[in-house]
């Protein structure tokens, strides 16, 4: 029986950020043993939060959903945690589109710290890792009314491209390639 080796922790893209008010963050690859975290820093959000994530009403996550979003392979599926006081108060992920350069890029953060900037730093350290790993464009979907989300992707520097169906944007954005970074 052949095993497969685990995913090497890219440690490498830890490092401590600020908020635009100055205060100091740690944001890091997620491990598996986030598990306990994540769903706490779910149930911490707020009923509108989830929504805007998710497209539904979604209190808690099941253990099938926090082995998948912790269980990441740090290439085609990199998921990175912003950390406050020990508490995840942040989570941005991308998942790579198979047999394309594209990924698939979400990001949330607590109610409390929304409207700091810590979702434009997650954008960018998203893209930089993902660059490094082939991917050269991200996709996104987002709710039309979700204004401050369309708005991170429109001031992201990015050459960003909607559509609108029923609702929902669609933004796609070249992220430019691994001999770019």
């Amino acid at each position: 029986m052949t095993t497969t080796p685990a995913p090497r922790y890219p440690a490498e893209l830890a490092c401590d950020i600020a908020t635009r008010e100055g205060i100091e963050l740690h944001l890091r690859p997620i491990r598996p043993d986030d598990a306990g975290p994540l769903v706490e820093f779910h149930r911490s959000l707020s009923p509108r939060s989830v929504y805007r994530r998710f497209f539904f009403v979604h209190p808690t996550l099941s253990p099938t959903e926090v082995d998948r979003f912790t269980g990441v392979d740090y290439v085609h599926r990199l998921a990175l945690v912003v950390e406050h006081d020990d508490l995840l108060i942040a989570v941005g992920r991308y998942e790579g589109i198979p047999g394309s350069t594209e990924a698939e890029v979400a990001f949330v953060v607590t109610d409390q710290q929304q409207h700091h900037g810590i979702a434009t730093v997650l954008l960018e350290h998203l893209a930089q890792a993902a660059r490094q790993r082939g991917i050269t464009t991200f996709v996104a979907s987002t709710l039309a009314e979700n204004r401050e989300m369309l708005d991170i992707f429109a001031h992201s520097g990015f050459a960003v491209t909607t559509s609108v169906e029923e609702g929902i944007v669609s933004v796609r954005f070249p992220i430019g390639s691994a001999a770019d970074v």
